[in-house]
C-alpha cells in the first residue's frame, strides 16, 4: 500500500482572519429573506392566541376579499390533514409522539401554533388580511407544570395518548455493567457513618434560542425540481424529511443554505412553515415566501433547557464520591421535536463528567405540556449535566467542608489513567485537567482570591465576594453512526467531502458540514491547504446547496470539524495518493522515491520534482498519464467517526454580591480549554467568547415564562433579556492541547465548550460569596431581584419588599417570572 508523506504545516495554527467576513460584515450576503424570485407569493400564519383549546371555527370571508390575497387555507384546504412533522428520536420503542400537524386541525396545543395561512402578492397584505381572519375557541386550562403533568389522573394535553410522559428512558450503570449499583451506593452511604448523601433539586430554565436572523423558507416550484432556500442548519436533512414527510421525490428537491445568521441549534427542525410553502407553492405553481418576526420566532421557534433536576450524590467523609442517581423531568412542550427527545439523553453520558465515580443511575422522563416544543440548542444536554454535576460538587464540597477545587481534584481522572473508560461506557482517550486547571488558577489569582473572599467576610463587607468554579468535560464530534444507532437515533453520524482539482491548479472543496456563522470556509481553507500544499487563497469552500454537496449530514453538535474536517482530509489524501501515481509517471521514477512536501513530489536526492498544479494541469490536458488511471485528481470521502471527541476545560469566575441590594457583577472570568490541536486560534477564541455569553445570560439573564394561561409573555427582546457587550467582562481565555487519538488532525472541537462550562461556574459563584449568610439556593437565572429576596429570606427580612437599586445597569436582572413575580425562592 502506498502512503504519502506527511505535508509541511504552513497554515493550520495560523490566526487568520475569516475569509468569510469580507463578505458578511460589507452587506455582501446573500440571506434567505433577500431571495425573492419573480412572481413570489408571500405568507403570514394565523396563530392561536390560547394555548390549550378546541376550535369550533374559522372565518375566513373578510380576510379572502382583502385586497391582493390568493387564498387563505386551513390543514383541510390543503389536503394536509394526515401530514405529521417528522420526529427522528425514539428513545424508546414505547415512545409517545403525537402527529405535530402543519396547522391545528380541531384545536391547538400551544399559543402561537398556527391554524390557517394566508397567502398574498406582498408580505403587507397577507399580514393584514390575517387580521380578517376569524378564530372561535372553546378554551380549555392550560397544563404548565412538568410533574403535575406526569403523575397518574392528570389533565391530558393529548387525550388519545393517554398519558402526558412521553417515554422514560433509564441507564444503570449496575445493569449495563459498566460500574457497581447506585441503589446499592445509596443505602451502603445511609448506613455508614463515615458516608454522607447529599440530595437537591435544581432548576433549568426554559430558554429561547435567539439567534440573529429569524427563520424564513423560499420555496420554488418553476423548475424541474422544487427548489427550498432555508435559513436552516441541516439542509441534507431537510431535504430527506421533506421527502418522508411529504412523499415528493428526494430527486426533486433541491434545498439551498445560503448565508445563515446564527442558529445554536434553534435552526435544527423541519418546521411546519417550510412544509406550508412547499404545499402551498406546489397548489399555485408560484413561488411562495414566509419569514417570521422576532416575535413569531421567540413564540414558535423552538425552545430549551427546561428540566427539573433531582440529584443525589454519595461520598465518603474523606471526599471520595462512591455514586451518582440523577432523575430529571424534561418539558417537551407539546409537541416532540426533530431531535428533542433524544436531548436530554445526550445529558445521561455527561453527568459523570470528568470524575471516576463508581456508580450511575440516570432516569428520565419526558413530558407534554401546552408549551412550544423543546428541542436542541447549543451543547444540548450537555450544559444542562455540566451544571447538575458541578453544582453537587460544591454542595458536597460545603457539606464536607472541604475546598471546592481540591474535591475535584481528587475525584478527576488523572492524566496518567487515559485512555479511561467511565461508568457510562464512554472511552475518553485524551485529556489533562490538571494542566487545564493549574493554568486557570494561575491566570485566575485563585489564591490571592480566596484570600480577598475571607477578608470581605470578616469585614462584613456590602459587597461580598464569590468563587465560582466549573471542570468540565464534553461528548461531541456527533459521533459514531453505530453508537446512534444503538440510541435509536434516525440518523447516521458520518459526513461526506470532495475536491476537485481544477485545471488551473485551484481547488474546490464541496464539504456535507453546512455553515451558519462558524468559519467553515477558512478553517477549511487552512486544512486543504496544508495538505495538498496549495495556497490558502486558492482554496474555494462549497456548501450548503444538495445539488452542490448531494451528500451530508449538516452542522450542529460540535461535529464540523472533528467529522467533516477529517473526511476533507481523507479526500485530500486520495487526491495526494493519485497525484503521485501521475506524478512517478511524469518524472519517470518509482512511486516509492518519491516524496510530497510543499505541494511538490521530488525525487528523493534529487531536484527533480512536480507540483500538485502542474499534475492536475497534465490530468486536466490528458495527454500522458498512466494507463490504468483515469484523468482526473479528484476525490470523495465519508467519515464515519469510531468515538466521539471530549475537550474539556477549567472555569473560574469571580463574583460580586451586594448583599444591600442584590446586584449581582460578574467581575472577573478566566477559562482554560483543552480542545485537541488547533486549526485557527482567531476562529477558536470568537467560539469560546460566543459560548461563554450563551452559558452566563443562562445563568443570570434569560428566561422564558408563562403566565397561568398559558401566554408566552415575554416574546420580545424588550422583555426577554439578552446580556449586551456592556454586561459581560472582558474574558481571559487560553487553550491547552492534548491531541485527541480519534481522528487525524487531534482536534476535538470548540463550538459548544463555553455554553456547557460556564453556567455552573457563574451559579456556584454566586452562592459562593453569599453561602455563608445563608443562602443554599437560588433558581436561574440569579437576578438581582431574586440574590435579594433570597438575602431577605435568609436573614428573616420582608422578600415583598423591592430594593432601591436592583434595576441599575449590569445588574444581571434578566426576566420576572410571572408565575412568581416576587421571586419567592423555591
Amino acid at each position: 500500500m502506498t502512503t504519502t508523506a506527511e505535508p509541511t504545516t504552513t497554515e493550520i495554527g495560523k490566526a487568520r482572519v475569516r475569509k468569510e467576513d469580507a463578505r458578511l460584515i460589507a452587506g455582501r450576503s446573500r440571506y434567505t429573506d433577500s431571495i425573492t424570485p419573480p412572481g413570489t407569493l408571500h405568507i403570514a400564519v394565523v396563530r392561536s392566541t390560547l394555548a390549550r383549546a378546541t376550535i369550533t371555527s374559522i372565518d375566513k370571508s373578510e380576510a379572502e376579499k382583502a385586497p391582493g390575497v390568493y387564498g387563505v387555507y386551513t390543514a383541510a384546504d390543503l389536503g394536509a390533514e394526515a401530514v405529521g412533522m417528522p420526529c427522528a428520536w425514539p428513545i424508546t420503542p414505547d415512545q409517545k409522539a403525537p402527529q405535530r400537524p402543519v396547522l391545528g386541525i380541531g384545536r391547538v396545543s400551544f399559543s402561537g401554533e398556527g391554524v390557517a395561512v394566508v397567502v398574498a402578492r406582498s408580505l403587507a397584505e397577507a399580514k393584514d388580511a390575517a387580521e380578517l381572519v376569524e378564530v372561535d375557541y372553546d378554551p380549555q386550562d392550560a397544563i404548565l407544570d412538568m410533574e403535575a403533568a406526569s403523575k397518574d389522573g392528570a389533565d391530558l394535553v393529548h387525550p388519545d395518548l393517554g398519558t402526558n410522559v412521553s417515554a422514560t428512558w433509564v441507564f444503570d450503570s449496575g445493569e449495563a455493567g459498566t460500574g457497581a449499583s447506585v441503589d446499592e451506593a445509596i443505602k451502603t452511604a445511609e448506613a455508614d457513618p463515615d458516608s454522607i448523601v447529599v440530595k437537591r433539586r435544581f432548576r433549568q430554565q426554559r430558554l429561547i434560542p435567539a439567534f440573529m436572523e429569524p427563520r424564513s423558507c423560499v420555496v420554488d416550484p418553476t423548475g424541474e425540481q422544487i427548489t427550498i432556500w432555508s435559513a436552516t442548519q441541516v439542509p441534507h436533512i431537510l431535504r430527506t424529511m421533506t421527502t418522508v414527510t411529504l412523499g415528493i421525490p428526494e430527486s426533486k428537491l433541491r434545498v439551498i443554505a445560503p448565508d445563515v445568521g446564527g442558529g445554536f441549534g434553534g435552526k435544527i427542525g423541519v418546521l411546519p412553515e417550510e412544509m406550508l410553502c412547499v404545499l402551498i407553492a406546489q397548489k399555485l405553481g408560484k413561488p411562495v415566501k414566509w419569514t417570521e418576526t422576532r416575535s413569531e420566532s421567540m413564540l414558535t421557534a423552538h425552545h430549551s433547557r427546561d428540566q427539573i433536576q433531582d440529584l443525589t450524590i454519595t461520598a465518603k467523609k474523606d471526599g471520595t464520591i462512591t455514586g451518582l442517581d440523577v432523575h430529571l423531568f424534561a418539558d417537551m412542550g407539546s409537541y416532540l421535536g426533530l431531535v428533542g427527545p433524544g436531548v436530554p439523553i445526550l445529558g445521561a453520558f455527561m453527568f459523570n463528567a470528568i470524575y471516576k465515580i463508581p456508580a450511575l443511575k440516570f432516569t428520565c422522563s419526558n413530558v407534554f405540556t401546552n408549551k412550544v416544543l423543546t428541542d436542541a440548542y447549543r451543547g444540548a444536554g450537555r450544559p444542562e449535566a455540566t451544571f447538575g454535576i458541578e453544582r453537587m460538587m460544591d454542595e458536597l464540597a460545603v457539606e464536607l467542608g472541604r475546598d471546592p477545587m481540591e474535591l475535584r481534584e481528587q475525584n478527576w481522572i488523572t492524566h496518567e489513567e487515559f485512555p479511561f473508560t467511565t461508568v457510562v461506557g464512554l472511552t475518553y482517550d485524551t485529556g489533562n485537567y490538571e494542566q487545564a486547571t493549574a493554568r486557570a488558577m494561575e491566570l485566575f489569582d485563585y489564591a490571592g482570591l480566596r484570600r480577598e473572599q475571607e477578608e470581605r467576610k470578616r469585614n462584613n463587607d456590602p459587597v461580598q465576594l464569590g468563587i465560582g468554579i466549573s471542570t468540565f468535560t464534553e461528548m461531541c464530534g456527533l459521533a459514531p453512526s453505530r453508537v446512534l444507532g444503538s440510541l435509536s437515533y434516525g440518523a447516521g453520524g458520518w459526513e461526506a467531502a470532495s475536491i476537485r482539482m481544477l485545471a488551473t491548479g485551484k481547488v474546490e472543496v464541496i464539504t456535507g458540514a453546512s455553515a451558519h456563522g462558524q468559519g467553515h470556509e477558512t478553517a477549511f481553507s487552512q486544512i486543504v491547504a496544508d495538505q495538498l500544499g496549495v495556497p490558502f487563497e486558492d482554496v474555494e469552500i462549497l456548501h450548503g446547496d444538495t445539488q452542490v454537496s448531494p451528500k451530508g449530514l449538516d452542522t450542529y453538535g460540535s461535529r464540523s470539524l472533528v467529522v467533516g474536517g477529517i473526511a476533507i482530509v481523507n479526500a485530500a489524501e486520495k487526491v495526494v495518493a493519485k497525484a503521485k501515481k501521475i506524478a512517478a509517471h511524469l518524472l519517470e521514477a518509482s512511486e516509492d522515491d518519491l516524496e510530497f512536501a510543499n505541494g511538490t513530489f521530488t525525487v528523493k536526492g534529487t531536484d527533480k520534482g512536480k507540483a500538485i498544479q502542474e499534475i492536475a494541469f497534465a490530468a486536466f490536458m490528458a495527454h500522458d498519464y498512466p494507463e490504468d488511471m483515469e484523468p482526473s485528481l479528484d476525490s470523495d470521502a465519508v467519515f464515519d467517526p469510531e468515538n466521539f471527541s471530549y475537550p474539556h476545560g477549567t472555569h473560574l469566575a469571580a463574583m460580586e454580591v451586594d448583599t444591600d441590594t442584590g446586584r449581582v457583577k460578574l467581575r472577573n472570568y478566566v477559562c482554560v480549554d483543552d480542545i485537541g490541536n488547533v486549526i485557527n486560534p482567531l476562529i477558536v477564541e470568537g467560539q469560546v467568547h460566543g459560548g461563554l455569553a450563551q452559558g452566563i445570560a443562562q445563568a443570570l439573564f434569560e428566561e422564558a415564562n408563562y403566565d397561568d394561561q398559558g401566554t408566552l409573555v415575554n416574546a420580545t427582546f424588550v422583555d426577554y433579556t439578552i446580556p449586551a457587550a456592556s454586561d459581560l467582562p472582558s474574558f481571559t481565555t487560553e487553550t491547552v492541547s492534548t491531541a485527541a487519538t480519534s481522528n487525524k488532525l487531534g482536534v476535538k472541537g470548540v463550538g459548544e465548550a463555553g455554553t456547557i462550562a460556564s453556567t455552573p461556574a457563574i451559579v456556584n459563584g454566586v452562592l459562593d460569596a453569599i453561602r455563608h449568610l445563608g443562602v443554599k439556593e437560588i433558581e436561574m437565572p440569579t437576578t438581582s431581584q431574586r440574590v435579594w429576596r433570597a438575602l431577605q429570606v435568609a436573614k428573616g427580612g420582608n422578600p415583598m419588599e423591592t430594593p432601591s437599586d436592583t434595576h441599575s445597569p449590569g445588574a444581571g436582572l434578566g426576566s420576572i417570572d410571572p408565575n412568581n413575580p416576587k421571586g419567592e425562592v423555591q
